[in-house]
């Protein structure tokens, strides 16, 4: 689940509802594969695989279905705190087994991302929690306080003024600003709290410099996991809860998209919304369902 708000930034890379019979809806007629020609599927976690600590009905079962039929999956989040090692052991706890290597954080993406331009052991600084950090120093960055050639900008709940005001020297000296994510609020039990997007503004606000966002929205993520998993966009879909960030960034990607109605969307957003998915499901067990269908033709 990433907040599914807009900010004024640039991505990394920019680029009435019929029945589709089964349950599920098709959004945007002729416009997307096939469910049974599709090979590689982008997950989101949040709002589509569990809620908080809790995996929705169904999930464990649909990792299963994925492997039994032969499908490429990497599970992909916004989230920049954690490592694909901590996602891993959460998802273990809630009985889905899928290794670090399945899931592909924002902070991930944004390490790979600095490695196509940045010569190893590039100056970077970093604000951001612990996923951020061994993003970074895991693809042989050199973490700095003073005269980097980017700053990298990912949620970090310990931030300080100091911190800001570094950055901000930074940045007006030249170093690029890029951000793992855009998300403006940052969903918890007792409610919305500021996300990496309200830092972002910050930094915008202060030097003038729009940041280059590597996560969700953009297709920059969404690249390196087919990547990842040797899938071209032809054959990917992503599966999603938000609107403005799963299903825009899929749009911009090229592949398929499959809002799932457990997470941020409801089906009532979608008469409103610029943004139309090619699927809609009720939860993964109906994806699934169908996807089962496709398959025993």
């Amino acid at each position: 689940m990433d907040a599914d708000t807009a900010s004024p930034i640039r991505h990394a890379r920019s680029v009435s509802t019929a029945p589709a019979g089964g349950g599920g809806d098709r959004s945007r007629p002729g416009s997307a594969l096939s469910l049974s020609a599709l090979r590689a599927i982008l997950l989101d976690l949040d709002g589509v695989v569990y809620t908080g600590s809790t995996a929705l009905p169904g999930a464990a079962e649909f990792f299963s279905y994925l492997r039994r039929s032969g499908r490429r999956c990497q599970c992909i989040t916004n989230n920049s705190t954690l490592s694909a090692d901590q996602y891993a052991a959460k998802l273990a706890g809630m009985g889905i087994a899928v290794g670090p290597e399945g899931v592909l954080t924002s902070s991930e993406a944004t390490a790979v991302y600095l490695q196509g331009y940045l010569a190893p052991g590039a100056r970077v600084m970093a604000i951001g929690e612990e996923g951020l950090v061994r993003a970074l120093l895991g693809h042989g960055f050199r973490l700095v306080d003073r005269e980097p050639e980017v700053v990298v900008c990912g949620l970090d709940r310990r931030l300080t003024y100091e911190r800001l005001q570094r950055a901000c020297l930074a940045i007006r000296a030249g170093a690029r600003l890029i951000a793992t994510n855009p998300d403006l609020s940052l969903p918890t039990e007792g409610g919305f709290l500021p996300g990496n997007g309200a830092t972002l503004a910050y930094l915008q606000a202060a030097t003038g410099v729009s940041p280059m966002v590597v996560g969700k929205p953009a297709a920059t993520m969404l690249e390196v996991a087919m990547q990842r998993i040797g899938a071209s966009p032809a054959e990917t879909a992503i599966v999603g809860d938000g609107l403005l960030t799963d299903i825009l960034a899929g749009q911009r990607a090229g592949v398929t998209t499959i809002l799932v109605l457990t997470g941020v969307a409801q089906r009532a957003d979608l008469a409103a919304s610029p943004t139309q998915p090619d699927y809609v499901f009720e939860n993964l067990p109906q994806l699934q369902e169908a996807l089962c269908r496709g398959d025993e033709r």
